[in-house]
């Protein structure tokens, strides 16, 4: 009897294992191409991340993939209890901790990629060039808050500023506050603000 007892426990281990599995699977898979634009931004693969910004000027773009994400999640389980033949109330509470599983690690994933990933993705700079200390010290330091949903826009944001501005830095800080370093003789906080991305996105000075 003890074998039987071990594979038993084995089995649940097993789909406890799976159900967590789903849930990243699920949780990452709607924001991977938001990931790649982060990514293509850092590397400066220009093309790619033109492709991909149009996506990110859609407001609510994160909140319908974290939607979709939990749909995702939903049709793996009705599956999974149908497969099971188990696809009944009495079905989903016999396997409740299976259907528990998917739904916790998707939440965790996709709070994981709102509050870690994209942050760290939007203040790495691969193109750091050495300043020299005078230079550095006539920088003046502007902060400003941006109207963005959440942080998966945050590189988008840094990306259009360096892009169309002549600044040392660009630091974004959870939930929508950007501290950017610049010369004051090549630019203005008022030019800054002025982008184009700021016509979606709403910024104001601090």
């Amino acid at each position: 009897m003890e074998p039987q007892k071990n594979h038993c426990c084995s089995i649940g281990e097993n789909k406890k294992n799976r159900g967590i599995l789903s849930g990243i699977m699920f949780g990452l898979l709607p924001h991977a191409f938001c990931l790649a634009f982060a990514l293509f931004s850092i590397i400066g693969a220009v093309t790619a991340s033109a492709f991909l910004k149009r996506f990110l000027l859609i407001p609510n773009f994160f909140l319908l993939l974290t939607a979709v994400s939990f749909i995702l999640a939903t049709i793996s389980a009705v599956v999974y209890l149908r497969k099971s033949g188990r696809l009944s109330v009495s079905g989903l509470k016999n396997r409740w901790r299976y259907i528990l599983a998917v739904y916790v690690s998707t939440i965790l994933v996709n709070l994981m990629i709102f509050f870690v990933v994209f942050p760290a993705l939007a203040n790495m700079d691969f193109s750091r060039s050495p300043k020299v200390q005078g230079q550095a010290e006539n920088l003046s330091e502007l902060a400003i808050n941006v109207q963005i949903p959440c942080s998966g826009h945050a590189p988008l944001i840094i990306d259009e500023i360096k892009k169309n501005c002549d600044v040392q830095s660009v630091k974004f800080l959870m939930p929508n506050i950007f501290y950017i370093k610049y010369d004051p003789n090549k630019i203005t906080p008022e030019k800054v603000i002025s982008l184009e991305v700021f016509k979606t996105y709403k910024a104001v000075i601090n």
